[in-house]
């Protein structure tokens, strides 16, 4: 008796341990289904991007009628079935062209063109007039030039001890003031790009901050836009380059050569081309664009 009331008591325990391990199942079954589920979804919500885009083309072709020979006749005329009638007569020009080649039309664009022309020189001569006038006023002869070429408006400023120490792309504060009316001035005539651009002579430089010249003449040019930003000439006007020792004004054999070399040159580049502009530049000066000369009168 004793050994069967021992083994039901042992049968007891182990039924109670298995009881309390079922739920495994059930999580375990729960998970896997989770799983599978998750899997179904991820698998639903892949979209195949090139199928999708062909059949959205498909659908668009077929809806527009571009499918079908007539489609887009179709689509436009309603289902009539009456095709649209051809014109017997030819078209007629809107001008009449004269034994020249030239209609009245183009005449007058012509006419209208080199009216513009004319203006547009004008008001380079006009501002010239002004930049000169400071200029004469300070003193600055001998720094600052400007002429009406073929290009537009050139104003040359000489950077020695005037824009920038040797070596440098920091404005000095002697030609702050000069930046700063210059600006005024452009900022007034708004009608033209303004194209900045850097010259260096040809000795290298190699510093931290500049390897070449190239990174020199850029920079002079940049803090020369900066300057005009800051004197209000609107930013989408500026343009800034830099051209190391590409075209020398003179020689760089001599040390006043390569002072004179050392500049920016600002350029209002002409609006108006064609005959109408290479009428205008027959009053533009005709200065060349080396100087002949290369001793210190050249600098004046």
């Amino acid at each position: 008796m004793a050994r069967n009331s021992g083994r039901r008591r042992m049968g007891g325990e182990e039924e109670a341990e298995e009881s309390d391990e079922r739920w495994l199942l059930t999580y375990a079954d729960m998970i896997t289904l989770l799983m599978a589920l998750f899997m179904v979804l991820f698998s639903i919500s892949s979209v195949n991007v090139s199928k999708f885009v062909t059949l959205q083309r498909s659908l668009q072709d077929a809806f527009s009628g571009r499918i079908l020979p007539g489609g887009r006749a179709l689509k436009e005329s309603g289902g009539s079935t009456t095709s649209p009638t051809v014109a017997s007569t030819p078209p007629t020009t809107s001008t009449a062209v004269t034994s020249d080649g030239a209609g009245k039309g183009g005449k007058i664009d012509a006419k209208a063109a080199a009216a513009a022309a004319k203006a547009e020189q004008k008001d380079f001569k006009a501002l010239k007039v002004r930049v000169d006038a400071y200029v004469d006023k300070h003193g600055l002869q001998s720094k600052v030039t400007t002429i009406v070429t073929k290009d537009g408006l050139v104003i040359r400023l000489l950077t020695d001890k005037l824009l920038f120490s040797s070596g440098s792309a920091t404005v000095a504060p002697g030609g702050r003031g000069l930046l700063t009316k210059v600006g005024g001035l452009l900022r007034a005539e708004n009608q033209h790009v303004i194209r900045v651009r850097g010259f260096t002579d040809p000795v290298p430089i190699h510093t931290a901050a500049f390897p070449s010249n190239w990174e020199l003449s850029a920079g002079r040019a940049a803090s020369v836009v900066r300057a005009f930003a800051e004197a209000g000439v609107a930013p989408e006007r500026l343009e800034a380059a830099g051209r190391a020792a590409l075209d020398p004004l003179t020689s760089n054999a001599t040390a006043f050569g390569r002072a004179r070399n050392r500049r920016v040159e600002v350029l209002l580049p002409r609006v108006a081309t064609g005959a109408a502009a290479a009428a205008a530049e027959k009053d533009s000066d005709a200065r060349p664009r080396f100087a002949p000369n290369f001793g210190p009168e050249g600098l004046k």
